[in-house]
């Protein structure tokens, strides 16, 4: 199985690469292996936290993520339910408006 990589950069400082470097070397890995089991590690524990989960939702109704980030983020059964609950919360808006 074949998964697509995106090569990212970015800067972090000394002492947070040194630590990584020495758990690489600890567990025979190289940099890249722990900062990925690091940040996947981060992206599953976010998906657990329902503060963080509100602000996900949020930025979702307000168009600011996709759908299919959505799902990344917090799983497909949730971003189902947050994109029913943004359709009745656009047909609501919509009657509203209606009704002025």
């Amino acid at each position: 199985m074949s998964i697509d990589k995106k090569r990212v950069q970015f800067r972090a400082p000394d002492r947070l690469i040194n630590r990584t470097d020495a758990l690489a070397t600890v567990l025979g890995e190289d940099r890249t292996d722990i900062l990925v089991t690091a940040l996947r590690e981060y992206l599953q524990d976010a998906a657990h936290d329902d503060v963080l989960i509100q602000e996900i939702a949020a930025a979702y109704y307000d168009d600011e993520i996709s759908y299919n980030q959505l799902k990344a983020l917090v799983g497909a059964k949730e971003a189902a339910n947050f994109r029913v609950l943004k359709q009745q919360l656009d047909e609501d808006f919509i009657e509203d408006i209606a009704e002025e």
